[in-house]
């Protein structure tokens, strides 16, 4: 036999148990894995700039790290030049290339040798001891900016000089 009112309790029952776990399952913090883990954590270090030997051009070199999630560095703006692109060294030879992915928990270099910026229609030529503002814009992290020091034509980071 069934109580009168008792569907009716038991309905409410469950009705206040299930906004109950809805609530819970909304709360949270935004400093849990899951929040963080689609943010890619970028830090731009080593970044100069060799003075140029021609007026009309120059090459850029720096290394990101990524403790975060991938993303992709997409383009480069700076005020000393109207055109500055990404370029790969494969086998000796300069190729320029749209986009470079920044690996999850990794690096990406751009060396001499290597992975470069080209500089080019420079504003003016850079002499040494100047600072180059350069915004480097990634998919996700979006743009950070970076102040590039110039160094002698023949630094090495290997060497200091």
């Amino acid at each position: 036999m069934s109580r009168p009112g008792a569907p009716s309790r038991r309905l409410a029952g469950c009705v206040a148990l299930t906004a109950t776990a809805l609530a819970l399952a909304g709360c949270g913090s935004d400093n849990s894995p899951s929040n963080n883990a689609g943010k890619p954590e970028l830090k731009i270090t080593g970044a100069y700039m060799p003075a140029p030997v021609m007026d009309t051009m120059a090459a850029g070199f720096f290394t990101v790290t990524n403790s975060g999630s991938a993303d992709t560095l997409t383009s480069v703006t700076s005020d000393l030049a109207p055109d500055v692109t990404l370029h790969s060294t494969k086998g000796g030879a300069m190729e320029e290339q749209k986009s470079f992915a920044v690996p999850a928990d990794g690096s990406l270099d751009f060396a001499s040798g290597g992975n470069h910026l080209m500089f080019e229609k420079l504003t003016h030529k850079p002499r040494e001891g100047e600072k180059v503002s350069v915004t480097l814009h990634f998919t996700k992290a979006g743009a950070v900016k970076v102040s590039m020091p110039v160094k002698s034509a023949t630094y090495s980071p290997k060497t200091g000089h």
